[in-house]
């Protein structure tokens, strides 16, 4: 697999499409810095991206929690994304669009000076859990904790809000696993590293509220999914000694899709009908 920054193909940067290896930052750019960024994870599939505008909504949105006024319409970032998509001949694809502060006049925290860049680029991705999207993934428990949403705006997609997830996902690499699961502040089950948590008892669904980590364009598709399928869905708060009593365990995402979960730290779940079940709708639905 070629390098990120070497590779054939276009990137849209700011209303034109740039070479992939030429399409670059200076090193004094302000999100390098300090985290001043927000992103969107789509997947396309047959030449559509499922939900498109919504991430591009919700992109603004990340964006204005940030103090960052994206200098785009919701209009005009889809049209980017099926232009870069165009571009690179790709009808199956993972699109990423990051907004940013550039470099400018300011380079200390403040940067209300410096220009708020979009950049969308887009390549083929398979599965994101590779064979655990059918066998089941195998987690690793954090030991970093989801914080309070009076410490960070948990309402965006932040560049910053991913670095205890990286070192999380790292971790629990090295222990063989795929990725780990994350309580919040209050010792709730929160989320995975980059993916919502389902679990499934007695023919119910239970799922972390989510009051202090991303609520997931997934997330919510798959919530309304079940309810259309008249499975009762319980979003609410799990303590850790609940996971003990859980039958089945799936992870959701854009790039996750839907992923079943064989193995939490010491607990087991059967990858069972009802994740299959809402597996094989999901994919469904996006193709649809």
């Amino acid at each position: 697999m070629a390098s990120y920054d070497d590779r054939d193909g276009f990137i849209w940067m700011d209303g034109k499409l740039v070479e992939w290896r030429g399409a670059n930052v200076h090193i004094l750019t302000h999100a390098l810095h300090y985290a001043s960024a927000v992103f969107e994870g789509e997947r396309c599939y047959s030449g559509k991206i499922f939900k498109g505008t919504e991430h591009s909504e919700r992109l603004i949105h990340s964006g204005k929690l940030l103090d960052m006024d994206i200098p785009f319409t919701v209009a005009e970032i889809d049209a980017a994304k099926a232009q870069v998509l165009k571009a690179n001949g790709l009808t199956d694809a993972y699109v990423r669009a990051i907004a940013y502060r550039g470099a400018g006049e300011e380079m200390g925290v403040a940067s209300l000076a410096n220009p708020v860049r979009l950049a969308i680029a887009c390549w083929t991705w398979g599965a994101y859990y590779g064979d655990a999207k059918f066998k089941g993934a195998k987690l690793d428990i954090s030991k970093w904790k989801r914080p309070s949403p009076e410490t960070i705006p948990s309402e965006a997609k932040a560049a910053g809000l991913y670095m205890i997830c990286t070192m999380s996902k790292h971790a629990a690499m090295a222990k063989g696993c795929s990725d780990a699961m994350m309580f919040d502040y209050r010792g709730y089950v929160a989320e995975a590293t980059g993916a919502n948590i389902f679990f499934v008892k007695d023919g119910e669904v239970h799922t972390p509220k989510a009051d202090c980590f991303l609520n997931g364009i997934t997330r919510q598709t798959v919530i309304g999914m079940l309810k259309d399928m008249q499975v009762k869905v319980h979003e609410r708060h799990i303590l850790p000694e609940e996971l003990e009593s859980f039958e089945q365990c799936w992870l959701t995402g854009t790039a996750a899709e839907v992923t079943p979960v064989g193995e939490i730290g010491p607990y087991n779940f059967e990858v069972g009908e009802l994740t299959r079940r809402v597996a094989t709708e999901y994919e469904k639905l996006v193709r649809a």
